[in-house]
């Protein structure tokens, strides 16, 4: 299973390759594009597809729906850089890519590692085209450069913070060539346009995500651990994929959530800010013919659901920001997360007492590890997930998921304990009202 996942990150570094990646497991399931149904019922499987980015699967108990369903709720985005609309410069002899940071970073971590871009161009006409460079399989790769720590006098007086600016970001590409304007930058056009089929002005229209090109690893020789790009939250969105396709309860309704814009605040079309929870399950319920108001109210407020996101992992080495009886530890099994929200819980949906026991008691009953955690001490700092999002229609959720040490950074580390407990506390969670 574990290596089953290490394939999974590894090939699926962006949130439209995830999507596309689970709506293939999805059809192999049995899953229907919901665009392609005119009615449903009990015992039917069915996806929404939303703008390539975010994915929502249903699939429809024998229960009324009114009931309540069994939810699962990860995101699929990733902290990276992206490219920008006018990205490709050349400047002193280099032809750079100018980028934008998406998400929480430290911006030093950039620096100097082997990147690859990944992404979709779209162009005028509509075709699209999907982008893939710099991997380790291909003859090249990108990089951020930094300077040589013999001259960097004034550049290590600063803090991390101010260490490189967001726009010195930029990746470098290629050289040009002395006394001829532009000479690199238009070799650069040249191969995109012969690779691929875009041209300069079409980077307008393009979704490209510069991120690390390693594959992920299992970390050390006992294999116990995962290190690898992006699992943050996609630890918790392949393990919620494994148990909902695997999940033999027939009785509830579950639905399997893969947000996209989480990492900037869950804001957008396709983030859970907005209405992608709630059009998905107005488009079930029409399909139901149950597409009432009072319906759907009842349907919403008499859920469950796992905010299906990980926690940071206790690290020894800086101690001093946890507090240690209430942090999750790598290998110690699934863990759970009242609430989130920084400092006086501000921004947590903190779940119910009530709530917490039954989760504790479906696990329990299934043998799966769990540990109880916050992300640090009170006053050391915070985080938010799409909880919030979900509890806003009064069901019942609880942030759950993989603790990960070096969270955010371009390589994070997961126990492979903890990914196979993951799987089994969502399996677990699916069972309930069986």
């Amino acid at each position: 299973m574990v290596d089953r996942y290490i394939k999974f990150i590894s090939e699926n570094k962006t949130e439209r390759e995830v999507a596309k990646s689970v709506i293939r497991e999805a059809e192999k399931n049995g899953f229907l594009d919901i665009e392609k149904i005119k009615e449903l019922k009990s015992g039917d499987k069915c996806y929404m597809n939303v703008h390539g980015k975010a994915l929502i699967l249903f699939r429809i108990g024998k229960e009324n729906i009114e009931n309540g369903m069994l939810i699962l709720g990860a995101h699929i985005d990733s902290p990276r850089l992206d490219l920008k609309m006018r990205p490709l410069y050349e400047k002193g002899g280099i032809v750079y890519l100018n980028t934008h940071y998406y998400g929480g970073i430290k911006k030093y971590q950039w620096l100097t590692g082997m990147l690859a871009i990944h992404g979709t161009v779209v162009k005028k006409d509509g075709e699209k085209i999907d982008v893939v460079m710099g991997e380790e399989s291909d003859e090249f790769t990108f990089s951020i450069t930094d300077i040589l720590p013999h001259v960097a006098h004034e550049q290590m007086k600063k803090t991390a913070a101010e260490f490189v600016d967001g726009e010195d970001l930029d990746l470098i590409v290629a050289l040009g060539k002395e006394g001829e304007k532009d000479a690199g930058k238009n070799n650069v056009l040249s191969y995109l346009e012969k690779k691929y089929g875009f041209s300069d002005e079409d980077f307008a229209s393009a979704e490209l995500e510069v991120v690390p090109s390693a594959r992920a690893k299992y970390l050390g020789p006992l294999k116990d651990m995962v290190i690898g790009y992006g699992q943050d939250d996609r630890v918790c969105a392949f393990t919620s994929m494994e148990a909902f396709f695997e999940s033999d309860n027939e009785e509830k309704t579950l639905a399997l959530v893969l947000a996209d814009k989480e990492e900037i605040g869950s804001d957008g079309s396709s983030g859970m800010n907005g209405l992608l929870l709630e059009n998905a399950v107005w488009e079930v319920l029409s399909r139901l013919s149950l597409d009432s108001g009072v319906t759907f109210h009842r349907a919403m407020r008499n859920s469950m659901m796992l905010s299906s996101d990980v926690n940071s992992a206790y690290d020894p080495l800086n101690a001093s920001l946890f507090d240690e009886m209430n942090s999750s530890k790598l290998g110690c099994g699934f863990e759970f997360n009242k609430y989130t929200g920084a400092r006086g819980k501000a921004g947590a949906s903190d779940a119910d007492a009530e709530f917490v026991a039954k989760i504790r008691k479906a696990l329990d009953e299934d043998g799966v590890p769990y540990q109880m955690a916050e992300l640090s001490k009170v006053d050391v700092g915070g985080g938010g997930t799409i909880a919030k999002y979900a509890s806003r229609y009064g069901m019942n959720v609880i942030d759950a998921g993989v603790a990960v040490m070096s969270m955010h950074a371009p390589y994070e580390i997961t126990s492979t304990e903890d990914i196979k407990s993951a799987k089994k506390a969502y399996a677990a969670f699916l069972k309930i009202g069986k």
